[in-house]
């Protein structure tokens, strides 16, 4: 972290030099790959899919799964730094790699069959096959067990129906990973490949944050599936929602990134940037702005960190990702803000970062968990009472 943002606890310190290489390696590839074609696709509302086989030859997708399941074998600690230098370039990269990694192989790698996973993981691996991961519904988001898509056993095989909304790489995915209820109520996960009669993937258009990443929707009417599409060792919410904490894990580190961007880029123009005959950065008004900032980014890395290190023991709870993913998401929201008025005028051009992250930050503050959602996970944990149930 030292080397590319603040790091007033010395937190670089407690990493490993193989932590500290793989940190690099992603803080290059997102600087001299990424960063020339960001405005672009981000105006555009694209990704920049030739990057993709690029993400995978690095092991930047599912990098903390066993090399055997198509990961890379990493510590959880290194996947965090992985995603926080990915975010730091657009929450559109990290986002895609998330879905890749945590939403659609780490399901497979941890319910999928012997045969699924030899179809799948390597491929998905690789940046070879692109997966998506669906859950969400145009009426149930916060309330997943209200979903509605259905999916009937008929002899050997299923027969779904269903739609599912704000899907990350929907309509370029290979393969969907989609979530439905049995004829008893049992949510069960089945792997939908593109291409299968029934099943279409259109895209969402009109976004105005995270635009440089594909978000679709997922239609299923009459997808006949066999047996074999369902992930064989999983039923119930506790599937879909084991999926979520690995990807809300990797959403705490990536709004450190997307805050030391946003931080970094205020710092250095409060430096440069002189009004009334000196630095705006030599004023108290900025200062004190300056000190909130780096304050709020060192208490987000001590709890990514630590939440790391809870993960590579085993010990890692979702109520304590939900404490990372709730509070990093406010701190980079305040931060992304800060930054921009620090800016001024120049804050809402394409030429600075800040607001950028600004509106991406909106989409990742609400998915993934909202901010409230998370609030009564954490009032329950020490409560003992579910607030949201009625």
């Amino acid at each position: 972290m030292k080397q590319y943002g603040p790091d007033y606890y010395n937190i670089t310190d407690l990493l490993s030099e193989e932590e500290l290489l793989i940190q690099q390696t992603a803080h290059d590839f997102v600087q001299t790959e990424f960063m020339p074609v960001i405005n672009e696709h981000y105006e555009n509302a694209t990704f920049p899919m030739e990057l993709v086989p690029k993400l995978g030859e690095l092991g930047f997708m599912g990098s903390s799964l066993p090399e055997e399941s198509g990961g890379a074998g990493v510590s959880n600690v290194a996947y965090g730094l992985i995603l926080h230098e990915l975010e730091r370039g657009d929450s559109g990269l990290r986002s895609f790699a998330s879905v890749q990694g945590a939403l659609v192989m780490y399901p497979i790698h941890a319910y999928g069959s012997d045969e699924q996973k030899a179809k799948w993981l390597p491929a998905l691996g690789s940046g070879e096959k692109i997966g998506c991961f669906g859950l969400t519904e145009p009426n149930f988001g916060s309330n997943p067990g209200g979903m509605v898509t259905k999916a009937v056993k008929d002899g050997d095989e299923w027969v779904i129906n269903g739609n599912k909304m704000w899907i990350t790489n929907g309509s370029v995915a290979d393969v969907a990973v989609v979530w439905a209820k049995d004829e008893e109520g049992i949510v069960r996960g089945f792997l939908l490949e593109k291409g299968m009669e029934g099943f279409s993937a259109p895209v969402q258009h009109g976004k105005l944050s995270l635009r440089a990443s594909v978000t679709s929707e997922l239609v299923m009417e009459n997808v006949r599936v066999p047996d074999s599409a369902r992930l064989p060792n999983i039923e119930g919410l506790k599937g879909p929602l084991s999926c979520l904490t690995q990807a809300r894990y990797g959403i705490s580190w990536g709004m450190v990134g997307a805050a030391t961007d946003c931080y970094n880029t205020a710092l250095d123009y409060s430096k440069d940037r002189k009004q009334f005959s000196k630095p705006i950065g030599g004023y108290q008004l900025t200062q004190a702005k300056l000190a909130d900032m780096v304050t709020r980014i060192t208490e987000a890395q001590l709890l990514v960190y630590r939440l790391g290190q809870l993960k590579d023991e085993g010990t890692m709870t979702f109520q304590q990702v939900s404490m990372a993913k709730r509070n990093n998401c406010a701190m980079a929201r305040d931060i992304a803000k800060t930054s921009r008025e620090i800016l001024g005028a120049n804050g809402i051009t394409e030429d600075y970062s800040p607001i950028r992250h600004m509106a991406n930050i909106e989409s990742v503050y609400t998915y993934e968990g909202t901010h409230e959602m998370h609030t009564l996970i954490i009032g329950q944990q020490e409560t003992g009472m579910a607030a949201y149930d009625s």
